[in-house]
C-alpha cells in the first residue's frame, strides 16, 4: 500500500532519470516511503537501438532473470528483494514463464505492469523528456543503465572525467515457434531439471557443430563505429567472439550436451542450441547464449543451418547496445552520490552492477536510503552477508580494472565453517544472509525482529525457492 512505510510530510522530492529495472525500483521505494517522485523517462520522445517498445522496465536482452535456488548468488538476490518488497520482484512473479531452474518473465506483460503501477501510484509522476544534462539543483538518482543517451553520458563524463567507460553489450535473437521445425527438435531440461517444457533443443553432431562454428567466425560483423575499441562484459560475449576462442569453446559453453539425451538417436549430442520460452503460452523462443554481433543477413543465413531452424522466422534479430558504467569506487561516496556533483546519486548497472536483478536491487537499496535520509535518519545499509549488501560492496571495492559484475558468492564474507562442498557451504551463505536479512528490515520498518523461517530448499537442486517468512 502507497506510503505505508512511513510518510513524512514536507519531504523533499527527488527526481529520478530513467524508466528501466533500476529508476522504477528506486521511484516505487522512494514513493512507498512518502516522497514526492518525478520519474524522467526519454521514451517515447526519444528510444536507443537496443529499445523496441515504450513501456516502462523493458527488457531488452533476455527475459531471464537467471537462477532461481538459494544455490545461486542471484537465486538469493532475489530472495532477498521479495522480502523487502521489491516492486520488479512482485511483478516478475505474476509474470513468470516455465524456465526450467531459471526465473523468466513475459518481457510484454512484465512491461505492461511495471509501466500500469507506477502510472498509478499517487506519488509518482511520470514525464517524458530526454535528458541532456544531470540537475545542478535538487535531489536526484541517474538510472540510465547501459543505454545512457549520447550527451547525458558526455555530460557524466565531463563530471568525473576519465572514469565514465562506455563498450558494446550483445543481445540474442528470438524466433517465432511456428516456424521451428519439431520434428528435429527436442523438448528437455539438462538432467531434467525444472521439467521437459522449458528448454528445445537443437542437436549437433561433430561434423555440423565444427561446420556451424566456422560459419559464425567467418560471417560479416556489425563494425564498431562509436568506439575505437570495444570492450565486452565477460557475462555476455557476442557468441562468435567466445567460438573465436576456439573451436571446442561452445561445445562447453551455452552448446554444452551435459544432462542431454536426443530421443531421437537415443545418445548425448556432440553440441546443442538451446531455445528458451520468451513468453506464456510459448509462442516465441529466445537462442540461450547467442547474444551476436553478426550482421542480420548473416544471422539469419548462419542461424538457419542450425537443425530444426531451417525455416526460423526471427521475430527480433540479435543487435548491439552500449553499456556506459562509472569507475563507482573513486567517483561515488559511500551513500552513491557523485563526489563531483553531491546532489545526484547513481543506480543500476551505471554503477557498474550487471544484470537485471542486480539492476533493480541498486535501485531498491538507493531508494531506501535516500528516504532515510530525507527523513533525517541514519544511514542503514544491508549487511555484507547479505546478496543486497554484497552487491554494494562490489561498488565499493576498490580494484586496479574495476569491471561489472552480477552478484557472485566471492563478494560475500567468507564462511567461518570449515572446509565443505559447493552446495553445502553456498547454502550456508544463503542461511547466513536470509538471517542476517531480517534484523535489518525489522529497523528499516521499526518493528520487532522475528526469527526467521527457512527452508534453503537443499531437497532440491534447481526451481523456486521454498523460503517462507
Amino acid at each position: 500500500m502507497a506510503g505505508s512505510l512511513g510518510y513524512t510530510a514536507g519531504m523533499e522530492s527527488v527526481t529520478v532519470i530513467g524508466g528501466g529495472l533500476a529508476g522504477t525500483e528506486c521511484a516505487f521505494q522512494l514513493a512507498e516511503r512518502g516522497v514526492q517522485v518525478k520519474l524522467v523517462e526519454q521514451k517515447p520522445v526519444r528510444r536507443t537501438p537496443a529499445q523496441h517498445g515504450d513501456g516502462l522496465a523493458e527488457l531488452v536482452c533476455s527475459n531471464s532473470f537467471r537462477g532461481a535456488a538459494l544455490a545461486n548468488a542471484v537465486g538469493l538476490l532475489k530472495e532477498e528483494m521479495r522480502r523487502a518488497g521489491s516492486l520488479v520482484m512482485a511483478v516478475g512473479e505474476e509474470t513468470r514463464v516455465p524456465a526450467g531452474g531459471a526465473f523468466a518473465v513475459d518481457r510484454e506483460r512484465f512491461s505492461a505492469e511495471i509501466t500500469r503501477r507506477i502510472h498509478s501510484h499517487p506519488r509518482i509522476e511520470v514525464v517524458a523528456e530526454e535528458m541532456k544534462q544531470l540537475p545542478r539543483e535538487g535531489l536526484a538518482v541517474l538510472a540510465t543503465g547501459p543505454l545512457t543517451s549520447d550527451d547525458l553520458a558526455a555530460d557524466l563524463e565531463q563530471l568525473v572525467g576519465q572514469a565514465g567507460v562506455a563498450y558494446y553489450d550483445a543481445i540474442a535473437p528470438i524466433i517465432s515457434l511456428e516456424s521451428i521445425d519439431m520434428e528435429r527438435i527436442f523438448r528437455a531440461s539438462r538432467y531434467d531439471r525444472g521439467g521437459d517444457d522449458a528448454y528445445l533443443n537443437a542437436a549437433f553432431d561433430e561434423e555440423g557443430y565444427h561446420a556451424f562454428i566456422r560459419a559464425m567466425v567467418e560471417a560479416e560483423k556489425v563494425p564498431a563505429r562509436e568506439f575505437e575499441q570495444p570492450r565486452y562484459f565477460e557475462g555476455c560475449l557476442p557468441v562468435e567472439v567466445v567460438a573465436e576462442r576456439g573451436p571446442e569453446t561452445l561445445a562447453h559453453g551455452c552448446m554444452k550436451p551435459v544432462g542431454l539425451l536426443d530421443p531421437h538417436t537415443g545418445k548425448r549430442p556432440y553440441a546443442v542450441v538451446q531455445l528458451r520460452a520468451e513468453d506464456d503460452p510459448a509462442t516465441a523462443y529466445n537462442m540461450v547464449g547467442f547474444q551476436t554481433r553478426m550482421t542480420w543477413p548473416e544471422q539469419r543465413r548462419v542461424f538457419r543451418t542450425i537443425p530444426g531452424l531451417e525455416k526460423a522466422e526471427f521475430l527480433r534479430l540479435g543487435t548491439l547496445h552500449r553499456n556506459t558504467f562509472v569507475r563507482a569506487p573513486w567517483v561515488l561516496d559511500d551513500a552513491l552520490r557523485l563526489t563531483a556533483l553531491p546532489n545526484v546519486r547513481l543506480a543500476g548497472q551505471i554503477t557498474g552492477v550487471e544484470g537485471y536483478i542486480e539492476s533493480a536491487a541498486s535501485g531498491l537499496t538507493v531508494g531506501i536510503a535516500l528516504a532515510r535520509e530525507l527523513r533525517g535518519e541514519e544511514p542503514l545499509p544491508p549487511p555484507p552477508e547479505t546478496a543486497l549488501g554484497a552487491l554494494f560492496g562490489h561498488t565499493r571495492k576498490e580494484v586496479p580494472d574495476y569491471q561489472p559484475s552480477n552478484v557472485i558468492w566471492s563478494m560475500f564474507p567468507p564462511h567461518p565453517g570449515k572446509r565443505m562442498r559447493r552446495t553445502l557451504k553456498r547454502e550456508r551463505l544463503a542461511k547466513r544472509a536470509l538471517e542476517a536479512l531480517e534484523p535489518w528490515l525489522a529497523a528499516l520498518e521499526g518493528r520487532e525482529v522475528r526469527a526467521p523461517v527457512i527452508d534453503d530448499g537443499s531437497a532440491e537442486n534447481a526451481g523456486s525457492s521454498t523460503l517462507s517468512g
